[in-house]
């Protein structure tokens, strides 16, 4: 039995805290967003990384797959296609595929690690941005040099901010048109602190010390899965963080959580109801995106899983940031849990 089977088959501990909340499996609500992971390969091999991308993968979503994605976004309705990796520039088809999204009317963000920009081959791509109006979402995970270089890898902090000023001086980040979000990461095993007041840290750091800008900030809590549940096998705190991810479940997230608001779509066809369901290998119920069906997969139950804790412990975490309304309130009381605990 595949592991997608087995866990519709059987109640996992995250299905069992919703039915105690009284609430049923979850299902999907819309479909906002078509995300694509057009490729594993990456320029680096970030310790946070979910998808485990570094410059030793090799796995390229085919030009193929990616027209099938277009005409499977058209039919969904979805107004955004969101492009991940790895890297996703890497791709040989990336200008391509974001070209033609542009041209079918979507809006096109893309997930991108800055330093790519740096590279040889890559070094027009701020312009290619701007000129085409591509939303950017940065990764980030701190406005301190020591923090994301040890989560990234060395000289990440000063070349980040090198790219942002770079795309800064495009408009990026001021241009209501060129949104740039950056994205935050906890660098251990706590739950992320409030996004407004971390993203106000941000502006009077990064703004300060380096004049940047940037449109807003979005807090993702780590899930343990991948090079992050590794570090925590290591160091014996596995089991630590799942329980205070548990104790922190906030019923008032299960709404707005990505799985029920998108489609996946993995670098081979496959689809699943989020980023970290593709990374553990955890397929959707529809099973490739040239056979996409978007009445079923509306009406489909949602893979689960413990990792599932991550999305919904405190404020809530998406690939779009926090997710509850009061967000202040619902923050400061789960981190008085975490704290007490």
């Amino acid at each position: 039995m595949n592991l997608r089977v087995l866990n519709q088959t059987m109640q996992n501990d995250f299905d069992l805290r919703l039915a105690d909340a009284g609430v049923g499996p979850l299902r999907g609500m819309s479909i906002g967003t078509v995300q694509v992971n057009i490729g594993l390969t990456c320029n680096l091999a970030c310790h946070h990384c979910h998808v485990e991308s570094s410059p030793r993968r090799t796995e390229q979503m085919s030009w193929e797959t990616m027209e099938w994605t277009l005409a499977a976004a058209g039919k969904s309705g979805a107004r955004t296609i969101d492009i991940t990796g790895g890297a996703p520039e890497m791709n040989p088809n990336f200008r391509r595929f974001v070209d033609a999204a542009l041209a079918g009317g979507f809006v096109v963000m893309v997930r991108t690690n800055l330093t790519i920009m740096l590279e040889d081959g890559y070094r027009d791509l701020p312009k290619f941005y701007a000129d085409r109006g591509v939303h950017l979402v940065a990764s980030l995970p701190c406005y301190l040099e020591t923090n994301v270089d040890r989560q990234r890898g060395k000289h990440v902090y000063q070349e980040s901010i090198e790219i942002i000023r770079q795309l800064n001086a495009l408009g990026y980040g001021s241009d209501p048109k060129l949104p740039l979000y950056l994205v935050y990461n906890p660098g251990g095993p706590s739950l992320p602190p409030n996004q407004a007041e971390l993203e106000a840290a941000y502006r009077e750091r990064l703004g300060g010390e380096f004049g940047i800008r940037f449109t807003h900030l979005h807090t993702i809590t780590n899930v343990p899965i991948g090079r992050f549940l590794h570090d925590l096998k290591r160091d014996g705190r596995a089991g630590d963080y799942q329980q205070l991810l548990e104790r922190n479940f906030n019923l008032e997230t299960t709404a707005e959580l990505m799985c029920r608001h998108q489609l996946h779509v993995g670098w081979d066809g496959t689809l699943y109801d989020c980023d970290f369901n593709y990374a553990l290998g955890l397929p959707a119920e529809a099973a490739h995106i040239r056979d996409f069906d978007p009445a079923a997969f509306l009406v489909r139950r949602i893979v689960t899983g413990s990792h599932c804790f991550a999305c919904t412990a405190g404020c809530g975490s998406s690939c779009g940031g926090s997710l509850v309304s009061d967000a202040e309130i619902a923050c400061k009381n789960s981190l008085s849990v975490q704290t007490n605990s």
